[in-house]
């Protein structure tokens, strides 16, 4: 008989389908139109209702099931009870068919940590750019990125009347990533991803010495590192403090799930037990192919000025 399927399988399943369930509440607060929006830190530090109800979503959803889990979300909320209607009990079939990597059989409860981002690029939530919205759910384990859920609520949502509304992407590290076309970006061609709205001189500088051959500038980790993993970039880079543990968890394991690499600007690779800072302080480099070209263009006057 088949053995029951491993915790990490279990988790996975159940994220893909708690991811589901928070792209649709995603959807529904934009089609209410009333976004609730408030800024926390700032005109560029935004959370809106849609933040709010998905991370009380994903956060009650996986607790439930999984008690013992750390999980750790971005928005700060009071504990209230969480409405019934936002709990998702369901679970992906197809992962729990897989087999669990090896190395990884043996997980406890206790041992995991998830990283959620209710919605990633929620300014451009509010903006109208829907395609640079995702929700992300990632899952540590000894610190470590090794699984990793990224639903895009409007993918697709120019395609037409037609087309079906989202997709759900997700990895296991020695498994492999699915939900996606793995294409890697056109050969010789230097296409740097970065930020939209946060961008500085220490950004640009460290954009330019790497001499690139085009810039596309949009919001969200999630989307950049997706960029990557389609071929539509080459490099995702980021010389700036701002990105957080929950931003690059989920993303993270997927890239590295599909041979590629994310580290800060320094190449350190990011930590993710619980007891972690949550800033990725020294910025973001990542790549699906070609790690070192852009690791070693890197300006030594941008990383000094970024203390890890």
């Amino acid at each position: 008989s088949m053995a029951s399927p491993t915790l990490l399988m279990r988790v996975v399943a159940s994220a893909y389908s708690v991811a589901e369930k928070a792209a649709t509440i995603v959807r529904n607060v934009m089609a209410t139109g009333d976004l609730g929006i408030v800024e926390k830190s700032g005109a560029n530090d935004l959370q809106t209702k849609a933040d709010r109800l998905v991370q009380k979503s994903i956060c009650a959803s996986l607790a439930r099931k999984f008690p013992k889990v750390t999980i750790i979300g971005e928005e700060e909320l009071p504990p209230d009870e969480v409405d019934e209607e936002l709990i998702e009990d369901g679970h992906c079939e197809e992962i729990l068919k897989k087999t669990c990597p090896a190395q990884y059989t043996g997980i406890k409860e206790e041992e995991l940590v998830i990283w959620v981002d209710p919605l990633d690029g929620t300014k451009e939530y509010t903006e109208g750019l829907l395609d640079h919205v995702t929700v992300l759910i990632g899952i540590a384990y000894g610190g470590k990125a090794i699984a990793g859920v990224i639903n895009q609520p409007y993918y697709n949502y120019e395609a037409g009347a037609n087309a079906a509304l989202g997709r759900t992407i997700w990895g296991v590290l020695g498994l492999g990533a699915f939900g996606f076309q793995l294409t890697e970006a056109p050969a010789g061609k230097h296409i740097i991803v970065t930020t939209r709205s946060h961008s500085s001189a220490l950004v640009n500088d460290c954009i330019s010495a790497m001499n690139p051959d085009s810039v596309i500038r949009v919001g969200g980790a999630g989307n950049k590192i997706i960029q990557l993993i389609e071929g539509k970039a080459s490099a995702y880079v980021y010389a700036s403090p701002g990105c957080k543990k929950w931003d690059t968890c989920a993303p993270e394991a997927i890239l590295h799930a599909v041979g590629g690499k994310i580290t800060d600007i320094h190449g350190n690779s990011f930590q993710y037990n619980k007891e972690v800072k949550h800033m990725n302080s020294a910025g973001v480099l990542a790549t699906l192919r070609n790690y070192d070209y852009y690791a070693s263009r890197i300006p030594s006057t941008v990383k000094q000025s970024l203390v890890p």
